[in-house]
This record gives C-alpha cells, structure tokens and sequence, in this order.
C-alpha cells in the first residue's frame, strides 16, 4: 500500500525539522514518552479486564547501532494496527492519547498517559533522514511496518513481528551523527527520563554477583563473579510519588544526592508538596544551606517535570523568583506547555500553583519555629538570605513569615519582633516616641561603639546579609514609628535622642577657631566636620556615616538602589566631641607644632577605631605612638 500524509502544507516536513522544538535532543524524550504511553494503555486495559492476556515485561529499549546508523526505540506496549497506523501516524498533530484519554475518562490512574499534542512522534524526523514503525496490536491483528524517508510520502506493509508492542527505528542523517553515541544517549535520556514510569534499558552494565557453584576464597567467602545485566537508567517510582507517611529523613537526604549527585552537603529540610485540587501538583522541595554573606541564588535547581517527564529547570513562571533559591522537584499536568514542552505559558493554573507552593513553604517555616524554636534557630543562619529575599519580593510570604523572622542580636540571642520590640521599647524610644533598632554589619569590627552601647542599656542587632539595607527600608515601611540605625551612623545621643541634652563646652568662635586644625590632618572631600556636645567618656573624634547615604550606597551596589550610587566616594562625618578635656587642650596649646601633632593622633585613632587609617598614615601613627611611649 502507498498513501500521502495528511498535511495541511507541503512543507511541513522542513518546518519540524527547523523550527518545531528549540533543541533537537528533545526527539529522544517525546519518543520514549510515546512509549511509556503505549505501556500504560495496555497495563489501564488489563487492569480493566478489556486485554486478558499476559501484560509480561514492560521495560522500554533503546538500542543503538553504529554500523547501521540507527537509533531504535523498543516497547512492549499497546502496539498499533494497520488501520491505527494510518489513523495516528499519517495525520500530523492526531494525538491518540488525546483519543485514548476521551475513551477511558476517569479509568486511567493518575493521569497517566503523558503525551496530548500528537507531534511529539514527528520530532523524529529532526535528526533523521528515515523513519520505520515496526509494530504490532494487542489485538489479535498482524504487525505492519510503516516507512517514510521525510517526504509527504509513505508505505505501509505486512510484518513478521510476532510480540505485541512497537519498534521505531531511526536512521540518523548526516548532520545528526552525535545521536549514535552511548554518551550523548545516555546524557539526554538522564536528563529527560531520568524518572519516567516505566523502566528504561539502555545498554548493560557490569555486576558483582555469587559465584553460581559456591566457590569460596581462600578466606572462606563466595567468590564474586562478573556479569553483564541490562542497565536501567531510570528511577520509575521517584520519592514524590510516594505517601509522606512512608518515608523517613534518610529517604529525603538519598533522594536529594540522586538529583544532585555533585551536591556534598545534606540540605536543611524538605517540604513534600502532594495536591489533587483544585489542581494536580506533586514534588519534593529541599532548603540548601545558603552562603550569608552573598546572594547566591542559584536558580535552575528546581526540575519541572509533567507526568514524570523532564519538562525544564527553568520555573521562574511556575514559583515565585525567591523560591528559585531552593532545589528539588515539582511535577504537574495542569502546567500549560507549548508544542516543544520548552517554555511555560502564564495561565490561571500556573499562578494557583505558584500561590500554593509560597503558602506551602511558609507554613513548613511556620511550623518548624512553633515544634522546634531551637532547631529553628539553629537553621537560621542558613536561611536568613532565602527569607530576606521571600519578605522584599512577596507580600503574602511577608505577612505569613514576619511574626516568625529571627532577630539576632550581638550576644547571640535569637528574638521574634514582637518579642524584640517589648524588649527594648523601654530604653530605645526617643523623645519623639520613635522606636529606635540598633544594628552593626560587623559587630567585631564595631566592638568599641557596640560595647558603648551595651553599656548603656541599648541592644544592638547583628544585620549582615547582602539584602539589609533593603529589608531595613521594607521594614521601616511596614512596621509604625520604628526606624533601623547602624549603630556607627552617628553618636549614640544623636542615634536615639533624649529630652535632657548635654550643653557643648565650645563657643561658636572656638568652633570656628579649631576646624581649620583639624582640616590639616585630615581629607578635607572624604570628611565634613560636624560639633556635637557629648559625654566626655566618648572619644574626642569620632567617625561616622550617614545611614541613608550608606544604606542607599548598599542598596546600589545589589541592585535596587539609586542611580549612580553604587559607584560613589565614600563620604564620612568626623564629629568632634566639643565637651571632651583633649579638644579643649588643642584650642588652649600654643606651639603650633605640638598642636598639630595633638589634632593628627586624635584625628588617625578615630580613623583606626573604624579601619580607615592604612598604608603611610597607618606607618606614621605606629611610629608616633612607639616613640611617645
């Protein structure tokens, strides 16, 4: 017999063979798809009785044949008859599990049958020059063999393949050679079928078994002996398949090294997602310990899959982009795809799920504060960058994660805010009734203003991962009359004014009289000179940095923040202390020499206090202090 396709152009051919899918490796996934359909279909009709035979094994093949030049895709499945044949693989875009599904609606288990578009077959013909079907129904029909060479043309004719199931044989064409090498199958069938249904051979692979005749070593043991097996390549029953109430820890962290087998390090936790409505949506998320001190948001860790079939590792369209931060596996058949199964399509599925997934993470957080606080705050620190970035990009994750974030101070205690707030309102309110939180980036490299603070009844925060200073502004714009100061911003009076300001010792004129001496030790543009009446026990000068130019620099140099801010000078305020006895000394000293040498020391150990005095200036105060001793 000789037919023509049914197309609806004449160059449909070409147009698969370019444009329909955006890699050509993708032929291999939508073929053995196909495959573990036709073995779902006949294990659906044994189960309802309709095939009475023997369903027997069920594994798919793939074999490759160098000398030929074919790639062939065995299954054991429903198989096709003649006029099958004809109906399915001569009508581009007729999708028989479309039909398969109408015919058995509600019958078929989990929504099994992967393929609904009917070109999935046709993909075939990217890499190939010829296309043979070789297959045979289980019904009780005789096999056909259907042929076309990438023309509108075809044959089909009678058969001797005498097993029920279906063979396609490829022969690969020139420009597609790589798809004859065990490595590039082996790659691609890893990465897309890794977790399909069925189980896949590809090749053998070499096992230590008992020497069948029981022969012992000379230390008594049976020796071992290697064979050749089939090598199965996938994991047909992946762990998101399965009831959490089976599994244990153990089972979680296995699972994470097979989807990450270069990963060294045990995730936090996981989250099991397990959904039947009002969508389908099962998975398995895991918490990778984050680096804290940078962003590291290492996105396409999270695998879509549909049906059990690798769709992409791109889900910025499926969760939110915060949770691109974490790893693991989500896999759901309401997730609209396109032709090619590539690229993701926003529909109201897609942002129910993605709603479901934040509400799902928040609740496992939320539950692990309220069983295990200590645990929770152990883990913290490993989750701080993950739950910063949650709060400043996701406003239900904000309200449902706020009244668990951990604030964590400089003795290293762990408190909620509606703890912290109670905690300090008494002693850090302003006279304006502001609520002022103290923090430190660095509280090792701020210990001298910390411990000032401390000493003065004050809390200081430890604030230090990349997002800080845009989660300070989030902050400060949701909860009422609080503000965030670094605790270096500026004189602790200043930080959190009181009523009973201290009176400066300095006159205007002794002002006026002692900013051009310290204007000669220091950089006039990095600095500005500011007076400020403190408590003598303070240093004679001091460095500071405004909180809003800083925190608008951090803000920059992340992304986020004004323009151009990132690349700024830095700029400080050196404040002098106009009621410490050492400025007073410098106005009353006459030797102008001496005087200099007075502002120079005062001026390089407030530089020091914060790390700025280096290089010649940190060399000359070292031997100026040496030789004053």
């Amino acid at each position: 017999m000789k037919g023509t396709i049914n197309v609806q152009a004449e160059n449909i051919f070409p147009i698969i063979k370019k444009f329909l899918y955006s890699d050509h490796e993708i032929f291999l996934r939508e073929l053995v798809s196909n495959a573990v359909d036709a073995t779902t279909k006949i294990k659906t009709l044994s189960r309802l009785a309709e095939f009475k035979g023997e369903v027997g094994e069920t594994s798919i093949e793939v074999k490759i044949d160098e000398k030929k030049g074919t790639l062939h895709i065995i299954d054991r499945g429903i198989g096709m008859s003649k006029v099958e044949v004809e109906k399915y693989l001569n009508q581009v875009a007729f999708s028989g599990a479309s039909e398969f599904l109408k015919e058995y609606e509600g019958q078929v288990e989990d929504g099994g049958i992967i393929g609904h578009f009917g070109l999935g077959f046709y993909s075939a013909f990217m890499v190939s020059k010829k296309v043979e079907v070789i297959t045979k129904s289980w019904k009780d029909e005789e096999a056909v063999k259907w042929v076309c060479d990438g023309s509108p043309e075809f044959t089909v004719t009678k058969n001797k393949k005498t097993e029920r199931g279906t063979e396609i044989i490829l022969h690969i064409d020139e420009e597609s050679k790589e798809f004859l090498e065990k490595a590039r199958i082996t790659g691609i069938l890893s990465k897309y079928c890794k977790f399909l249904p069925v189980a896949i051979k590809f090749g053998t692979k070499t096992e230590l078994v008992d020497n069948e005749k029981g022969e012992k070593d000379e230390e008594g043991k049976v020796k071992q002996d290697a064979v050749e097996v089939d090598n199965i390549i996938n994991n047909p029953n992946p762990i998101w398949k399965k009831s959490p109430t089976e599994l244990s820890t153990d089972d979680y962290k296995s699972f994470y090294r097979e989807l990450y087998p270069m990963t060294f390090e045990d995730p936090l936790f996981s989250i099991h997602i397990n959904v039947d409505y009002p969508f389908n949506l099962t998975g398995v998320l895991y918490f990778p310990k984050l680096a804290k001190h940078k962003v590291e948001l290492q996105k396409n860790k999270i695998q879509l899959y549909s049906n059990q079939v690798f769709i992409t590792d791109s889900v910025e369209n499926v969760v939110p982009e915060f949770l691109t931060m974490l790893h693991g596996v989500i896999d759901s058949p309401d997730i609209p795809l396109n032709v090619s199964r590539s690229y993701l399509q926003s529909d109201s599925n897609v942002k129910k799920i993605s709603s479901h997934i934040t509400k799902k993470v928040a609740d496992k957080l939320a539950e692990m504060y309220k069983n295990d606080r200590v645990d929770f705050e152990k883990k913290w620190p490993d989750m701080q960058v993950f739950m910063d970035y949650g709060l400043l990009t996701d406003e239900k994750f904000y309200d449902r994660i706020q009244p668990v974030y951990l604030l964590k101070n400089t003795q290293n205690e762990f408190k909620t805010f509606e703890e912290y707030t109670e905690h300090v309102k008494g002693n850090q309110t302003d006279k304006d009734g502001n609520l002022v939180i103290l923090y430190s980036n660095n509280p090792e490299a701020d210990h001298g203003i910390v411990a000032k603070a401390v000493k003065r009844g004050y809390d200081v925060l430890e604030m230090n991962t990349p997002l800080t200073a845009h989660l300070l502004q989030h902050f400060e714009g949701k909860l009422e009359k609080t503000s965030f100061k670094r605790v270096d911003a500026d004189s602790l009076d200043r930080l959190i004014p009181k009523a009973d300001a201290v009176e400066s010792n300095l006159t205007e004129d002794q002002k006026k009289e002692l900013t051009p001496i310290i204007e000669e030790v220091v950089e006039k543009e990095k600095f500005t000179i500011q007076y400020e009446a403190l408590d003598e026990t303070e240093m004679p000068i001091l460095i500071t940095q405004s909180e809003f130019m800083r925190r608008m620099k951090e803000q920059a140099e992340i992304g986020g923040g004004m323009y151009g801010m990132g690349n700024m000078p830095e700029n400080y305020n050196l404040i002098i202390n106009s009621n410490h006895p050492l400025i007073s000394k410098l106005l009353l000293e006459t030797d102008a020499t001496k005087r200099g040498e007075m502002a120079q020391q005062a001026a390089d150990l407030a530089l020091l206090s914060k790390g700025l005095l280096k290089g010649e200036k940190l060399t000359k105060f070292i031997e100026r202090s040496t030789s004053s001793i």
